[in-house]
């Protein structure tokens, strides 16, 4: 175990790429348990790991939203935003994070909203007089309820892996995503005059409200599209996010028709990097993860938390803390992967339902996005804006506060969480 722990961080600490770094330290594992003979479980396991019909949903939820943005819908949503809640002290802001829930029902993950909107929503804001490190703190924050709010792709590695209902997670991310979004809008509020934030004059009228609603109607039909076919029953997460792929090339090619043939194939090859990429760190992590489980690794560090105390919140707060360290240093996908086994036996010793369980971890790991060294939300709002990561990291401690927060009160209250699982599917 020692010598796969110095494998394993040393290559890290030299910058090794996460996704080989798992891959190496898994096959170290396996040679100094069974030598040459266990060397053929490493392309098994490779292959296995990514054999789940669920994983499917991630590339097309991912084309989806680089369709919808690509078409223009990223705008048409920030634009409703506007109308909405643009009036107020701060009204960009509280704009962009209103874009990023309507936007978290058609891409499933934060860096995407990211990159949208660093592209979009940061610039102008800028323009209207707010600081470059301010409003990509906004949109850091806003970006992970992309992945809280379904579809989350998060969700669906944690479900495939757990064996839990994707549907019950999809649904208990709901009420934690809209209350992220509205207490950062009450820091918003709080911050406003003392950062001396910008305010329009007067309010949005009716018919401005009835316009910006009819231009973004189009995409608004997606989250419900998705949201209804999946907690209806009526098809899985993978077909759902075939169906969503299908409604956003009809939106681009027939409606808008703003849409070329060399943008898809752009989008594609977009596509394909991305989900490489993680499905390169799922299949990797999956060795490592084998051989985790074949030493009884998940176990003992499960038997070592409930050791230190065997109360529910006690387990609980362990658990956010252990996530909340990892999360900064680790790539979440390659985190979740090696840690649910052992998250799972601990949730389960402590009675914890695993739809609420499943719904507690994914959102610890999205606040990891934020949080540096590694937070990959900072780096792509850096690289798309310019501004260094220092300065942004500072502008976002008070909204990773407030966030941490609805991370506890979504842990320790449990009727919240599972409100929608039990009403829409009587979990």
């Amino acid at each position: 175990m020692l010598t796969v722990a110095i494998i394993f961080f040393g290559l890290l600490l030299i910058g090794v790429p996460i996704g080989f770094v798992l891959g190496i330290a898994g096959v170290a594992g396996l040679v100094q348990v069974g030598g040459d003979n266990f060397l053929v479980m490493a392309p098994k396991r490779f292959f296995e790991g990514l054999n789940l019909f669920t994983f499917m949903a991630m590339p097309f939820f991912i084309l989806a939203g680089e369709i919808m943005n690509r078409v223009g819908m990223t705008q048409r949503i920030a634009n409703l935003a506007d109308a909405l809640v643009g009036y107020l002290r701060g009204g960009l802001a509280h704009s962009n994070m209103l874009a990023s829930v309507l936007f978290a029902g058609m891409t499933g993950a934060a860096v995407s909203d990211t990159a949208a909107f660093g592209n979009t929503l940061v610039p102008a804001m800028v323009k209207q007089g707010y600081t470059r490190p301010f409003a990509c703190a906004v949109t850091a924050a806003g970006s992970i309820i992309g992945p809280t709010i379904p579809p989350s792709n998060l969700m669906v590695i944690y479900g495939s892996l757990a064996g839990v209902s994707i549907a019950g997670l999809f649904a208990a991310g709901i009420l934690p995503g809209l209350l992220i979004c509205l207490v950062c809008m009450a820091l918003i509020v709080a911050l406003g005059r003392k950062l001396g934030l910008p305010k329009k004059e007067g309010s949005p009228s009716l018919g401005e409200i009835l316009f910006a609603f009819k231009g973004s109607i189009l995409a608004l039909i997606m989250p419900a599209i998705i949201l209804g076919g999946i907690l209806g029953g009526i098809v899985t997460p993978t077909e759902a996010a075939a169906i969503a792929v299908f409604y956003a090339l009809f939106v681009g090619v027939v409606i808008h028709r703003n849409l070329t043939f060399n943008d898809i194939v752009e989008m594609l090859i977009r596509t394909a990097r991305i989900t490489g990429v993680v499905f390169l760190i799922i299949a990797s992590a999956s060795i490592l993860s084998w051989w985790m489980t074949f030493m009884q690794i998940p176990q003992q560090i499960a038997d070592a938390f409930l050791n230190l105390s065997t109360t529910p919140w006690m387990v609980k707060g362990m658990i956010l803390i252990l996530l909340l360290v990892i999360g900064m240093f680790m790539d979440i996908n390659a985190a979740l992967i090696i840690l649910t086994p052992m998250l799972g036996t601990l949730t389960q010793a402590i009675g914890m339902n695993p739809v609420h369980a499943g719904v507690m971890i994914v959102l610890t790991l999205n606040i990891s996005l934020m949080t540096p060294p590694v937070g990959a939300c900072i780096f792509v709002l850096s690289s798309v804006t310019g501004e260094r990561i220092e300065r942004i990291s500072a502008a976002l401690w008070p909204f990773i506060l407030v966030e941490v927060g609805v991370l506890f009160i979504t842990t320790f209250w449990t009727d919240l969480a599972m409100f929608f699982p039990k009403l829409l599917l009587d979990m």
